[in-house]
């Protein structure tokens, strides 16, 4: 198995006290095609 390209352990973003992004981890492997869903204004550009 090749390594990943992307590796997220964990990962925890607050915006002025709110609590966007909560203990989420994943991997990308080489050759994936990863996507960031959600609705407008939601924080997908910024996290």
């Amino acid at each position: 198995m090749t390594q990943p390209i992307i590796n997220v352990a964990h990962f925890h973003k607050t915006y002025d006290g709110y609590t966007a992004v909560d203990d989420i981890s994943f991997t990308v492997p080489a050759g994936e095609i990863f996507g960031l869903l959600g609705p407008n204004g939601a924080g997908k550009t910024t996290t």
